[in-house]
């Protein structure tokens, strides 16, 4: 079993190393002028490596099955590092349908975050818990992490999309909204920086509050900001924290998840000043002269297709397949479960989104917008719910 799991950890950071060459390949695709062989190479190279990096993570999630027993996505490290393989699988498929090489520069850093987020998780293996004993775990966390994950790709062409229309020689509304989705992706960043760092320095402070009528004690590995609501600092080395986290934040070790997310805000901004210190102007403005070559009603297209294709995969995962295994597990197939609500307003968004777009001809700009709040929806879900929100799903 040890050796499984050193198999499967080392394909992971291949996987996450090959992706990350990869990406600068496909950047060389967007400095080659009028030097088709050469930016051609760049692309294949690219590509290559990216299928080779997926076969990586593949063996990640065999042996990592093999080792634990069951499938690798019943906790956040398992789920979020599925998601990203989902992520690269979906950006292969649609690059050798439409062969846009600028997707890659995209696509591959977002699945890159995405593992690097997923590693500050705890990766043990362990038991699972009797309400996830069941096939229906792999059926509906994989169909729904696979349609998420067609859905990413349709933020990601948006997104370039609107870096390429947007006038960014002014300031406006929309580029002001622009770069601070730019900015959002920083804060990804923070966290798996900070958390990092704190991890390799073993960083622990020990607090005692008390939850549900009982004394308990949780461990921070992050300075403490915010600590517990009305706790106790049990370490005395360690700083105390600067105020008490919301007493509504109930939730299974919420006050240290708060934390968490204002440390990795602060970083993301700290990493955000300081690319716009090096850079002088806006992130966004900064990219725009590297996609004039991108066709925007391909990509236009490319988002629309993703999300044509993601929300039946969604709606089979997170709403059918859910019921099926909620009856199963709890006794009914619907409750008002944090994890649930958010699960169905994400499926009534991306229903808006294709209505909005077949049936009232929101084209472009209008569409790109959407297929950005869509996979803000996602991500509220993935971290938000998972983190701060106390659920039947809080175990995840």
């Amino acid at each position: 079993m040890g050796s499984l799991i050193e198999i499967s950890s080392t394909m992971l950071y291949t996987a996450f190393v090959l992706y990350l060459i990869a990406t600068f390949f496909f950047g060389a695709t967007i400095r080659q002028k009028n030097k088709r062989t050469k930016k051609g190479i760049s692309g294949k190279i690219g590509i290559t490596l990216t299928i080779v990096g997926f076969l990586a993570q593949i063996v990640y999630f065999i042996t990592r099955w093999m080792a634990s027993g069951h499938a690798p996505v019943s906790n956040m490290f398992e789920f979020v590092t599925f998601f990203g393989m989902s992520l690269v699988l979906a950006f292969i498929v649609l690059y050798f349908i439409y062969k846009l090489d600028i997707l890659g520069l995209f696509a591959l850093p977002v699945a890159m975050i995405l593992i690097a987020y997923a590693s500050v998780f705890p990766s043990e293996i362990a038991p699972l818990v009797p309400s996830l004993q069941s096939h229906w775990l792999y059926i509906h966390v994989t169909t729904v992490g696979l349609g998420q994950a067609i859905l990413a790709v349709s933020f990601v062409a948006a997104l370039i999309y609107l870096i390429r229309q947007i006038d960014q020689t002014v300031r406006s509304k929309r580029t002001i909204l622009l770069e601070i989705i730019l900015f959002g992706l920083f804060i990804f960043v923070g966290f798996s920086v900070i958390s990092t760092a704190f991890n390799i320095s073993g960083y622990s402070a020990e607090f005692e509050y008390s939850f549900n009528g009982e004394t308990v004690t949780t461990d921070y590995h992050l300075p403490p900001i915010a600590g517990p609501n009305e706790g106790s600092l049990l370490t005395g080395d360690r700083m105390e924290p600067l105020f008490d986290a919301p007493s509504w934040m109930q939730g299974v070790d919420a006050a240290r998840k708060f934390n968490t997310l204002i440390w990795s805000v602060l970083t993301g901004l700290g990493l955000y000043g300081l690319t716009r210190l090096i850079l002088r102007k806006r992130v966004g403005a900064a990219i725009q002269p590297f996609l004039k070559k991108a066709k925007p009603d391909m990509l236009d297209e490319i988002s629309y297709r993703a999300v044509a294709i993601g929300f039946p995969v969604f709606t089979l995962g997170g709403l059918i397949f859910a019921a099926i295994w909620a009856q199963i597990a709890w006794d009914r197939f619907w409750g008002w479960d944090p994890k649930e609500v958010w699960a169905l307003v994400t499926w009534f968004f991306y229903a808006a989104f294709l209505h909005l777009r077949l049936s009232r001809g929101w084209h472009g700009e209008k569409s790109a917008w959407l297929a950005v709040i869509g996979f803000a929806i996602i991500l509220f879900n993935l971290i938000a719910v998972n983190l701060l929100l106390a659920g039947l799903h809080s175990y995840a």
